[in-house]
């Protein structure tokens, strides 16, 4: 239930079957629902969103659907009736969750249902509303409405024409409206998948904010402010005598003896403002005074550190740099400030790491960073250059330290970031990703008004979300060729992968990791973005079936045991919690997604193999079983018997089938000829427990056009092949 984006054939097959099954379930359901939109639906989440999770929905995803996505891509023409969309979602909300593939994380039924409710009052608002239209809604309705057939290449190319000579009238502020938002976004970017993560409850927590040096400053500060108000000076700082008591009183380390201005205290300046930026103390009428509203958060640890660990993100730049007190031209603090892109890289970096982050390959790892951006000349130019991107770097680090948020000490690097130092081919990407070779390119005869240049692709019926919706733009364009010498990319290179190779190796490194305070703040912050950050222990009350179909697609092996070891102990009696697990495996109606979440099962349990060898003679469970044993080598076709033999056939055909589409099957049938009918008569005579998906084979194979010739072995492929089924549909 997610693919990489890359991934297009895979996503295309489950794609298909998704809407297939769903259109089953609805018709035997006596339910009117739109497929078109189920097909919607799914690539939103999987093409517009960052996690692309396809069985989890919550409130946020609904609304953005109904409001955003539907009213932005689908097109309805005038001889059209819009879509039902908000129905239609209720259906396939209830049937993921009739099917077991909702992902427990996510809203219940209930609250899904009720936030469809609360948004489809909006709905047909939204879709009238033109300014919220795509690109290629926009020119293809505007040609419908003129009479153009939109389904006729050249009309359209004639449109095309009239339009770019004036000749066609429009709304231009609305186009100018939607070409704004479209320059403004580029869409979702899919985020990279997490590792799990392990941590201690809130009280914990608390106790561990608790000792922070920065929260006792910061409430020590709103406490000095209080509410009588403390008098600035005119430009806004505070008074030298007060700055004076300050320092001593918060114990900042600034040097007051030589200083004329209480600007001139880097560590206590970034105090005043992370303060006011943590809405903690307020200027009014040019008196510094403690916020009111922020006492309870004051007197709860967790909550302080979790407001002032997000305030530090937000701070304005020319007081970022707490300890080392140089704000002159910087990478991350001056005028070429890349704070706001660097910081969330870095934690995100250091996040679920299994081992702790060696200082040398951080440094390195932001280094290829400023590298890959506009900086690059002016790093190569500045005086100050890296050196001075790296001091900055470990300014923000020394003050995370001191908020707690990551912890430093000397060791060995783990072996896993020698082998993982720069080579020549990382710095491919610093230059960006090659643009296509024009002679692969086909440019339509014209561009419409207000259309970015470099469309690829001719007028057709794919037109309507692929040719005008602005994704076909040509981009991964590299940054201009002298910004990147070959000298750059040759000399520097190699001396720089041999560097931090030597440093990794040579010795002790300072190694950096986040504290349990900040794996939890930053997935915190996660979450708030869309992304899936999963924790371990927060599927101890989710469903069987949710719990291994989440532990099949997001869990490495070892944070699957940890969090089934915890399932199974919420469930009390162990064999009764494997039953319904077990169960849940059972009842599932798709064949590779079973086979994954016994697959998942087995590998986190102890005794995993006599739980799968007792499936073999399971009735639902035996062909899954079989699959697995063989799959794992733990059966060879010799041990297998002839009616065993037989299922493993029809098994390997079920998730052919699902693997690849209704397209592929046919494919591979047809080219294996003889041999493949003979496959496939034996296995609808298998006995095979899944009977739709053998009728789904048995219509199948009335439509191949059997090639008579002789192929060695059976039907095993499970290939991935696109299955057309959307390439030649026509879209609204």
């Amino acid at each position: 239930m997610i693919f990489n984006p890359a991934e297009e054939n895979e996503y295309e097959a489950v794609c298909a079957l998704l809407v297939h099954r769903f259109e089953q379930w609805a018709w035997e359901n006596g339910i009117d629902a739109d497929p078109f939109v189920v097909e919607a639906a799914l690539d939103y989440r999987h093409l517009g969103t960052p996690d692309g999770r396809l069985g989890l929905w919550d409130q946020r995803h609904i609304e953005e659907f109904l409001l955003d996505w539907v009213p932005r891509t689908v097109t309805v023409l005038p001889d059209e009736e819009p879509a039902d969309a908000p129905g239609t979602l209720r259906c396939l909300l209830r049937y993921l969750d009739a099917v077991h593939l909702a992902d427990p994380r996510g809203a219940s039924l209930p609250e899904v249902l009720e936030a469809v409710d609360a948004v489809a009052p909006r709905y047909a608002e939204a879709m009238t509303d033109r300014s919220r239209w795509g690109l290629a809604k926009f020119w293809i309705t505007t040609a419908a409405e003129r009479g153009v057939d939109v389904h006729d290449e050249q009309a359209l190319q004639d449109f095309v024409g009239r339009a770019q000579g004036g000749e066609v009238p429009y709304d231009p502020e609305v186009l100018q409206t939607i070409v704004e938002r479209h320059m403004r976004s580029s869409g979702p970017v899919r985020s990279e998948p997490q590792l799990p993560v392990a941590l201690p409850g809130d009280d914990v927590l608390r106790e561990q904010a608790g000792r922070s040096p920065v929260l006792r400053q910061l409430r020590g500060l709103a406490e000095w402010a209080g509410r009588d108000r403390r008098t600035l000076t005119g430009s806004g700082r505070l008074r030298l005598s007060d700055a004076r008591e300050l320092v001593e009183r918060l114990d900042t380390g600034d040097d007051t003896d030589s200083v004329r201005s209480s600007a001139d205290l880097p560590r206590l300046n970034l105090l005043v403002e992370w303060a006011k930026t943590a809405r903690l103390i307020r200027v009014a009428k040019g008196r510094l005074y403690a916020v009111a509203k922020a006492e309870p958060v004051l007197n709860d640890p967790l909550a302080l550190w979790r407001r002032a660990f997000d305030a530090f993100r937000e701070l304005p730049s020319p007081v970022r740099g707490g300890r080392g007190g140089r704000y002159g031209v910087s990478v991350l603090f001056g005028e070429y400030d890349v704070y706001d892109v660097v910081l969330p890289d870095v934690l995100a970096t250091l996040y679920s790491l299994p081992y702790p982050m060696p200082w040398p390959r951080l440094r390195d790892t932001v280094n290829l960073a400023y590298r890959s951006s506009s900086l690059l000349e002016v790093l190569a130019t500045d005086s100050i250059g890296f050196g001075q991107a790296d001091d900055d770097l470990r300014t923000v680090l020394g003050v995370l330290e001191d908020l707690g948020a990551i912890e430093c000490h000397q060791g060995m690097a783990d072996p896993v970031f020698a082998d993982l130092a720069m080579s020549e081919n990382d710095l491919e990407g610093w230059a960006g990703t090659p643009a296509e070779d024009d002679d692969d390119l086909e440019t339509p005869s014209g561009i419409l008004p207000g259309m970015p240049t470099g469309l690829a692709g001719p007028l057709d019926d794919a037109l309507l979300d692929e040719t005008l919706s602005g994704d076909a733009l040509l981009d991964g364009a590299p940054p201009d060729d002298a910004l990147l010498s070959d000298a750059l990319l040759d000399d520097e290179a190699t001396q720089r992968a041999r560097k931090l190779k030597s440093e990794l190796n040579s010795g002790p490194v300072e190694l950096i990791r986040l504290t349990d305070l900040g794996t939890d703040s930053v997935r915190r912050r996660l979450l708030a973005e869309g992304r899936d950050a999963p924790l371990i222990g927060e599927l101890a009350q989710a469903a069987p079936a949710g719990l291994l179909g989440v532990l099949a697609d997001h869990y490495d092996p070892e944070s699957a045991r940890a969090e089934l070891t915890a399932w199974i102990a919420v469930h009390g009696d162990r064999s009764a919690a494997l039953e319904q697990l077990v169960r849940a495996v059972r009842t599932m109606p798709f064949r590779t997604r079973a086979e994954a979440m016994l697959d998942v099962l087995v590998s986190s349990l102890d005794d995993g193999e006599l739980l799968l060898r007792s499936l073999r003679s399971d009735p639902s469970l035996a062909p899954t079983a079989l699959s697995l044993l063989a799959r794992r080598e733990i059966l060879t076709p010799e041990d297998l018997t002839e009616p065993e033999s037989l299922l493993m056939v029809a098994e390997s055909l079920l998730q052919l089938c699902e693997a690849t589409g209704a397209d592929g099957v046919r494919e591979v049938l047809r080219q294996q000829g003889r041999e493949a009918e003979e496959a496939l008569r034996a296995a609808l005579a298998s006995g095979h427990p899944d009977r739709e998906g053998l009728a789904d084979l048995q219509a199948l194979a009335e439509r191949v056009p059997w090639e008579r010739k002789a192929h060695v072995g059976l039907v095993q492929q499970r290939g991935h092949r696109k299955n057309g089924r959307r390439g030649g549909k026509r879209r609204r």
